[in-house]
């Protein structure tokens, strides 16, 4: 019998996808190989090459959904979709995910909260409102298969 996901797991997933944007704005800053590290981050921790994958990034407008792999490296960094500015490459300094609420079950868990994103050089955090979804790998590895991000309502 297949173990439910666990809250820990669903934690360890978040601080890791937090660790790995904060990382790729540090290789940009340092002149290295953003991109690759970029790579790295979605294989790692999308669900890209396991099933399909719902990405509505934060400040997507023009191209709101990123169907692949490389929609959401150009959303991450920069390229293929041209309203992309890199959005890993601001760069962070820390991103921290709180007020949430986890479900779990066996095949799948799902986050919504707030997370919040402390550029390098400034201590004003930007909140941001996500829903994550994921899935477990054939090796048991929580995968992202749903990520949308959108800042709070400001009423005009």
């Amino acid at each position: 019998m297949e173990k439910k996901i666990t809250k820990e797991e669903v934690v360890a997933a978040q601080k890791a996808w937090g660790e790995g944007i904060v990382e790729i704005g540090k290789v940009f800053i340092e002149k290295g190989d953003y991109k690759s590290r970029a790579e790295e981050h979605i294989r790692d921790l999308y669900a890209y090459e396991q099933s399909e994958v719902l990405f509505k990034p934060t400040l997507a407008a023009d191209v709101q959904f990123r169907k692949t792999f490389a929609q959401a490296l150009s959303y991450f960094v920069g390229g293929s979709v041209s309203e992309d500015n890199g959005f890993a490459i601001k760069p962070w300094a820390k991103v921290r995910f709180c007020e949430q609420q986890i479900i779990t079950e066996v095949n799948f868990a799902l986050a919504m909260g707030n997370y919040y994103f402390t550029p390098v050089g400034d201590n004003e955090e930007t909140k941001v409102e996500y829903s994550f979804a994921y899935t477990k790998d054939s090796q048991g590895k929580l995968r992202i298969s749903l990520h949308h991000s959108s800042l709070p309502f400001s009423p005009s």
